[in-house]
Formats: structure tokens, C-alpha cells, sequence
């Protein structure tokens, strides 16, 4: 069984003293490929050598939500060279809009307009951060998506409601669950991840955060998304192969991820 984690974030310090470890134990579940999400500039520079260290790591530039006031043009201008220069970078992100810890929403939403300019002229994919802003997040998709085209992309780390997932969809997102959809009370993003298509569904750990039933309270790791995608299986009444292998072809399909040959 193959699985791809479409969102980490290994260059944490949680990582420091082990990342080897982690490394082996991602490969011995199955996970072949990882997108590792930057937040800030700041990340770049230790992500890339990250990507030189492990050739299976593919990884995001963009500017966290959370960090919009970071925003100038010469952060513009880095984020288009280095995802013009490094094919490893497969997408913009993580970009969003985050409404539940910063009050700053006409600069997110500037911010966020800017860099899904950037993903729309380099033809990249955007990773979108989206909290308690949904009905913010959608309208500016969709007057985006009217003026520029398709925005591809994926709602990461969802916790929506059915009805917002929905709006998502119907914008041509595909919807990544993180082992939040696991824990017990989250009867909302079960509701909804009951109803993304197959062909739209992704899976990502979100490390070091958020690990899954049965390793919640735990530092999360990419090994843990096997975790994630046996809950979404018996949740969704699929088989877990056919679903790792329609999220891994997910995952490829978005990303332009290339197969790899084994790594050592």
C-alpha cells in the first residue's frame, strides 16, 4: 500500500533530533511521497536542503495567513523565482485565510488574492489554509475563478461543514482530511468526508500537529497518515488499498508528482 501526506512540516524544531527516525519509520508505512508546506520566507531556504536530503519531499512557497503582514513585493518576487527555478516546488501555500486567530481580514485577503495571482501565472496548485472564514474564502475564489479561470487547489486540513465542502467542491477543489477527522467529537468533518468524491479526497498529517486516533495527544508524523486513511476507509465503507490508491493518484494528479523509483 502506497500513501502520499500532502502536508508536513518536518522542519520544525519537534523534528531535530530524530528526523531520521521519522524518516525510516514513513517509509516502512508505505508513505512514498510528501508535500511539505512552507508558512514563512524564513522556511525556504531549510526546506529546500530538507528536499536535497530526502528526494521523495516535494514542498509549497507562500505565506501563511497568520504571517499577512509579512507581505511585501519582494516576498512577491521570491515566492515566483524560486518556484520558477526548483521544479521540487509544486504549489503556493499555505495561504488562506484564518479568521479565528487574527482579526487582520482585509490584508489576508489581499495577501491571499496576491499569491493565487502567482499560482495562476506559474500554473501551480494553491494549498489553502481556511479557518472560520469560509464564506470570506469562497466568494473570493469564486470572483477570482470568474476573472482568471480555474483555480486548482486543495482545501487542507478541512474542518468545514457539509454545506461548505460542498461550495468547495463545486469550485473544482479536491479536500484533504488530517487526523482531526478521527477524533471522536469531530462529527462535522466525518459528515463531510463522507460526501467528497473519491477522486477529490487527499490525505495529509499536518505534523507535527493534530496526530490521529490512536496516537492523538502524541507529536504527530507522516507515518501516522496511514492512520488517517484506515479511519476515512471504514468511515466511507471503501476498502483502504482502493483508498490509498486513489489518494496517492489524487495527490500525483494535483501536485504533478512524479513516480518515483524506490529511495534508500
Amino acid at each position: 500500500m502506497q500513501l502520499i501526506d500532502t502536508h508536513v512540516h518536518i522542519n520544525f524544531d519537534a523534528f531535530e533530533a530524530d528526523l531520521d527516525a521519522v524518516r525510516d519509520r514513513w517509509r516502512s508505512s508505505g508513505v512514498v511521497q510528501l508535500v511539505h508546506s512552507c508558512v514563512t520566507p524564513a522556511e525556504f531556504t531549510k526546506t529546500q536542503k530538507l528536499a536535497d536530503r530526502f528526494p521523495e519531499l516535494f514542498f509549497s512557497v507562500g505565506l501563511h495567513p497568520l504571517d499577512a503582514s509579512l507581505w511585501k513585493a519582494d516576498l512577491d518576487l521570491q515566492i515566483r523565482e524560486l518556484a520558477s527555478s526548483d521544479s521540487r516546488v509544486v504549489a503556493i501555500g499555505e495561504m488562506g485565510l484564518d479568521f479565528f486567530k487574527a482579526d487582520n481580514h482585509q490584508l489576508q485577503s489581499e495577501v491571499f488574492r496576491s499569491q493565487l495571482q502567482i499560482a495562476n501565472e506559474l500554473d501551480l496548485p494553491v494549498i489553502i489554509h481556511c479557518r472560520d472564514a469560509a464564506t470570506t474564502m469562497r466568494q473570493i475564489c469564486q470572483e477570482f475563478q470568474s476573472e482568471f479561470g480555474q483555480i486548482r487547489g486543495v482545501m487542507h486540513c478541512w474542518s468545514g461543514t457539509p454545506a461548505e465542502t460542498q461550495w468547495f467542491l463545486d469550485l473544482g477543489f479536491y479536500i484533504s482530511f488530517s487526523g482531526v477527522v478521527t477524533f471522536k467529537n469531530a462529527t462535522q468533518i466525518q459528515a463531510s468526508a463522507k460526501l467528497v468524491p473519491i477522486d477529490k479526497l487527499l490525505v495529509e498529517t499536518d505534523c507535527p500537529f493534530l496526530a490521529p486516533v490512536p496516537k492523538r495527544g502524541k507529536r504527530n508524523e507522516p507515518a501516522f497518515v496511514s492512520h488517517v486513511a484506515s479511519y476515512l476507509a471504514q468511515l466511507r465503507g471503501e476498502d483502504i488499498e482502493t483508498l490509498a490508491d486513489r489518494t496517492t493518484a489524487n495527490a500525483r494528479q494535483l501536485f504533478r508528482l512524479p513516480v518515483l523509483a524506490s529511495v534508500d
